[in-house]
């Protein structure tokens, strides 16, 4: 233990910095075509697929899936691009 202390000490000495993981954020996709009870269980699927992604919440009145994601590892356009070639384009809506 005693030596991963020191090994991180050095670390931080020669880099001048500590890695911290960025904040989740979260993002609010207005999906087309989904026209049946189903269709947003595909979508989460997907959704779910994306690096970073963490949570995937649907709502099929609002046609609308909020992610909550790790900006370090995934971003909005690659959320949109996995439900578009799902079947069901998505663009960035309200949050």
């Amino acid at each position: 233990m005693r030596k991963v202390k020191t090994l991180l000490c050095v670390s931080i000495f020669l880099n001048g910095s500590v890695a911290v993981a960025a904040p989740p954020e979260t993002v609010t996709l207005t999906v087309n075509n989904m026209t049946c009870e189903l269709c947003p269980v595909t979508v989460k699927k997907a959704l779910e697929k994306v690096p970073g992604v963490s949570t995937v919440s649907m709502d099929f009145d609002k046609k609308t899936a909020t992610v909550v994601f790790d900006p370090g590892k995934g971003k909005p356009e690659m959320m949109i691009k996995a439900t578009t070639e799902a079947g069901y384009p998505s663009v960035i809506g309200k949050e």
